[in-house]
């Protein structure tokens, strides 16, 4: 089996990645996650977990990378990690009583051949109507001021749900395993026969 490395510095991630039984290693990737211009969420997605795959490349150059990344979006803009408390506070006041979409990017490079198979994953979450007192006793919780939408789905965060729509509900922790699995198959690797 190729050695697997996960191009992240994110502990969901590494969390995620282990429920398969597979060993790899992990590896954060220094990129520039700016949007260029017109760069729609679905382009980002893709486009950031394709660039963290392909950043590590030099430095595994006989492996598997595995990179994913995730973005928010609602009324069509992009929404970031918020970075601080009173962004986090500010992206869920605005998310209250609203649908939400994420786009998680998935990107596994084979660095033998240099080939790239991207996938992108679509789950929507229905906020629920959140009470101002809400907000601040998530805030003081889970202060959650670098996930992708302000919350951490895999704590506290379903708390502040109405509802998910999702084909792979690991997607909104940050890693499509169901997708994942297909990728590696298709590279070789079966998780169930390794």
């Amino acid at each position: 089996m190729s050695l697997l490395v996960l191009a992240s510095g994110s502990h969901s991630r590494r969390e995620l990645l282990g429920r398969l039984g597979l060993p790899f290693h992990h590896h954060a990737p220094d990129i520039d996650e700016t949007p260029r211009d017109g760069e729609t969420p679905c382009m980002l997605a893709e486009r950031l977990s394709r660039d963290k795959a392909r950043a590590l490349a030099k430095h595994y150059p006989h492996h598997l990378i595995i990179a994913s990344d995730q973005v928010a979006s609602l009324d069509n803009d992009l929404l970031g990690k918020p970075g601080s408390l009173d962004a986090t506070r500010q992206q869920l006041q605005r998310f209250s009583g609203r649908r939400v979409r994420f786009l998680t990017g998935l990107a596994l490079l084979d660095t033998r051949c240099g080939h790239c198979t991207t996938h992108l994953d679509l789950t929507t979450v229905d906020i629920r109507t959140l009470s101002p007192e809400e907000i601040e006793g998530y805030l003081t919780k889970e202060p959650a001021i670098d996930s992708a939408g302000g919350f951490y789905m895999e704590k506290m965060g379903t708390a502040l749900f109405e509802r998910i729509e999702t084909t792979d509900p690991s997607a909104l922790i940050g890693l499509p395993l169901i997708a994942l699995c297909r990728l590696l198959r298709e590279a070789g690797v079966n998780p169930l026969l390794e």
